[in-house]
């Protein structure tokens, strides 16, 4: 929820800021979806490689190297992010974040069903991390709306 949130959040101001400037480059609504996604991954994946240790838990215990899966996510994070931006290979970092998003779903799975806390300190309520599981999906949609649909 708390990277919706960012999503949404992210897409407001790109939106207000084409009011004034970049109405070209910002002139759809997805192209600002699309700008959103790619600064929301970005950052999403900094904090992955910043601080690796506070998303650990959340596949320690079944998957091996736990630590080097999330800095892996990240980078794919990063790459995604920034790939968003460049037409030449925008389909294939959409596809790839898509991609990404289901295979990092089973992590939150996993907290979700051993009442983990989430990461980023959100809170550890049930309602909260089962929620969580209904927004991947919905960003999996924000990609392919943004990125991929013609």
């Amino acid at each position: 929820m708390a990277f919706f949130a960012l999503l949404v959040t992210l897409w407001a101001v790109l939106w207000i800021i084409s009011r004034f400037v970049f109405r070209q480059e910002l002139a759809s609504h997805a192209k600002k979806g699309r700008v959103a996604a790619a600064l929301a991954f970005t950052f999403i994946g900094l904090s992955h490689l910043m601080t690796p240790g506070k998303m650990e838990y959340m596949i320690a215990g079944w998957l091996p190297y736990a630590r080097e899966l999330v800095i892996i996510s990240g980078v794919a994070e990063i790459a995604g992010g920034i790939g968003l931006l460049i037409p030449r290979v925008q389909r294939m970092a959409a596809l790839g974040l898509i991609g990404l998003l289901v295979v990092m779903f089973p992590a939150n799975i996993n907290v979700a069903i051993n009442q983990l806390p989430p990461p980023g300190g959100l809170p550890a309520e049930p309602w909260y991390v089962w929620s969580r599981l209904l927004f991947q999906p919905l960003y999996m949609a924000w990609i392919w709306w943004s990125s991929l649909r013609k």
